[in-house]
């Protein structure tokens, strides 16, 4: 992409490259550097996100790539010679953080061009980048562990700052892609032992080693420019961050963040989400290969019916969608039934939620059922109870079951109790339904309601976990921070939410569906489990009493693997198969984690978009509450409530 001349002729960016790069090795043999090696290139001018693999090069030389007045120095090679991550996962990582006017520039087709030859290219530059360059190649330099350093020097200051790389798996030169296999999708859940009683992981999180500046930074940040302190948070030490991966020709957000007690926990708990989100989001870990129609392969694949599709109005209404099929060829990934114990073939849509292009895209799914862990066991258990979780929650939603409230005063957790009280501080009391219906697992409904009935009026958030108490403690995270927050928001938003209000097809995207909740005209669908304002209401059953012994909940073990065995016997025998697709990340597995999408065909899946509700389709929302004994019958279609979800 070169700016005007001959076309055999340097561009400018050529020029400002050749111009810095010889100067940069007369100042290394000026400081006694031999051999004086290194290879200088220009960022911007290629889409590095589709280029295929780099020409060969010096293995050995340090590169430096320039853009603007900025130079970033290195990777230099590691111990041994590797060469991972590499100058292009550098190149990719460094365009996936870009603008946007950039980022279309270079990927949509437009192109860039330079606007003339950058006037960096002085002695006083070169000798600093070459003095960088020494002072990196020391013997003695620390040990990076699984990253890698980078210099970013500014030509106009020479201001250096450092910055950690993450390899790229999906990088056309140090990838470490694999096949897609039966083989490689098996799943074997050896013991686990959890790290401590009561806990449901094999580490604590504090142990995984996830600096922030890795993941998150302007220059090559894996998931994102940067994490954001909530410092408005009356409640909890929010953080968030976004990393942006093209579909089509838009770039599309994906939020990741934490919700702990303290700034530092809060962002190791959003890194794991955002990396639980990248590996989802699209096969980048393996290269897939199957593509074909469901009847052409028979047993072997998950038919994608029984997980539930849109009905022919939402397909006469966006026509770009096109409906699955029996006979149509899509593309399918390797996952594995832990019920029957065999490699199946899923339709890719239905477990990597981000796959490019809409042809395939016959249903838009989310990261429900996706999750991560030190061991696939505690992965997969995660996942599972998320799955469990949304089913129970979109049931007693569109079933308007009236469930048992939880009095959270009689929860052990001290921190639950406190958590309950800070909300009641800022005007809300904390509410909990005890939502088990067909598995003997804990799953919690929570509800922050304003007591004033003002902007602001309904939270909602789930849990699910064989310890209550967790079950608990997750519902009311999500509604911890989200609730305080949800009045300003409601306020700022208000007419758009009114229009929601008064039609739902307008409830479009994720964030609309407890949005529109805020609105105190929206209460009334919600009055089947708050109750109506004034009414008496049934009185709170304690945690010990609901969850006590002859009451319907699995026994926890000291061993997640024997965790994830129960809860699979228990969903088999309520007729379900268990599919697990191992999503893991090389870059996940050199921290010691992995990442799962967990399937239960015939479960209830969560949709987002008043029109893109599956759920209402689905044989199990009008049966189930029936066959648990919490209904006289099954419900009509007419029966089922008739308002969007206001799960978050």
């Amino acid at each position: 992409m070169r700016s005007g001349g001959a076309a055999d002729a340097p561009g400018p960016e050529e020029e400002f490259c050749r111009a810095l790069g010889d100067a940069v090795r007369r100042a290394l043999r000026t400081q006694g550097a031999e051999p004086a090696r290194v290879e200088v290139s220009a960022l911007g001018v290629r889409d590095e996100l589709t280029a295929g693999p780099s020409a060969p090069s010096d293995t050995a030389a340090v590169p430096v790539q320039l853009y603007g007045h900025h130079a970033l120095v290195g990777p230099l090679p590691r111990p041994g010679g590797e060469r991972r991550p590499c100058a292009r996962c550098l190149a990719r990582r460094w365009q996936s953080v870009r603008r946007r006017s950039l980022r279309d520039a270079l990927e949509l087709g437009s192109g860039t061009r330079a606007a003339g030859v950058a006037p960096y290219a002085t002695p006083f530059a070169a000798d600093a980048i070459a003095a960088l360059i020494v002072a990196a190649q020391a013997p003695d330099r620390a040990d990076e562990g699984p990253f890698a350093v980078v210099h970013l020097v500014d030509l106009e200051t020479l201001r250096v700052s450092r910055r950690l790389l993450v390899p790229d798996a999906e990088c056309p030169d140090c990838g470490r892609r694999v096949p897609d296999s039966p083989r490689a999708a098996a799943v074997e859940l050896l013991p686990t032992p959890k790290h401590r009683p009561g806990s449901f992981r094999l580490r604590g999180i504090e142990s995984y080693d996830l600096p922030a500046e890795a993941f998150a930074n302007p220059v090559c940040g894996a998931l994102g420019p940067a994490v954001v302190h909530d410092v408005g948070s009356a409640s909890t030490a929010a953080t968030v961050g976004c990393f942006e991966l093209r579909s089509g020709a838009y770039l599309r957000e994906t939020f990741w963040g934490g919700h702990a007690d303290s700034y530092a926990h809060s962002e190791r708990v959003g890194i794991l989400e955002g990396l639980e989100r990248a590996a989802g989001m699209r096969a980048r870990a393996r290269t897939t290969g199957v593509v074909a129609s469901w009847e052409s392969l028979g047993e072997a694949a998950l038919d994608p019916r029984v997980c539930g599709l849109y009905d022919a109005e939402f397909h006469r209404d966006n026509p770009h969608v096109v409906p699955f099929s029996t006979d149509r060829r899509i593309p399918w990934v390797w996952g594995h039934s832990l019920r029957d114990r065999r490699p199946v073939l899923v339709p890719e849509v239905l477990t990597y939620y981000g796959t490019p292009g809409l042809d395939n895209r016959f249903v838009q799914e989310s990261s429900n059922g996706c999750a991560s862990g030190g061991s696939l066991a505690e992965a997969v258990y995660f996942g599972l109870m998320e799955v469990i979780e949304r089913d129970a929650f979109l049931l007693a939603w569109y079933g308007r079951a009236a469930l048992p409230e939880i009095d959270p005063h009689s929860s052990r957790d001290p921190r639950t109790r406190q958590m309950v009280d800070r909300l009641e501080m800022y005007g809300y009391e904390a509410r909990f339904f005890d939502t088990r219906v067909t598995f003997p697992i804990p799953v919690v409904t929570a509800v922050a309601v304003r007591r004033d009935g003002g902007p602001g009026a309904l939270c909602f958030g789930a849990g699910a976990g064989l310890d209550p108490e967790a079950a608990i403690s997750g519902g009311l995270c999500e509604i911890a921070t989200d609730a305080v927050n949800l009045r300003g928001r409601t306020e700022r938003d208000g007419a758009r939410l009114r229009a929601m209000a008064a039609d739902f097809d307008k409830v479009l995207a994720l964030h609309d569906h407890p949005l529109v909740y805020g609105l105190p005209e929206m209460a009334h669908h919600a009055s089947f489990l708050l109750g109506e304002d004034g009414a008496p209401r049934p009185p709170k059953l304690a945690v010990a009493e609901l969850y006590g012994p002859g009451r319907p909940v699995l026994p926890v073990s000291a061993d997640l693997a024997t965790d994830v065995e129960r809860c699979v016997g228990a969903v088999a025998a309520a007729g379900f198969d268990v599919i697990v697709v191992d999503q893991t990340l090389p870059e996940q597995r050199d921290l010691g984690l992995h990442t799962v999408s967990v399937l239960v065909p015939g479960l209830v899946p969560i949709d987002f978009g008043w029109r893109r509700q599956r759920a209402l389709r689905m044989p199990r929302t009008r049966t189930a509450l029936y066959e648990a004994g919490l209904r006289e019958r099954e419900l009509l279609p007419g029966e089922l409530n008739p308002a969007p979800h206001p799960f978050p």
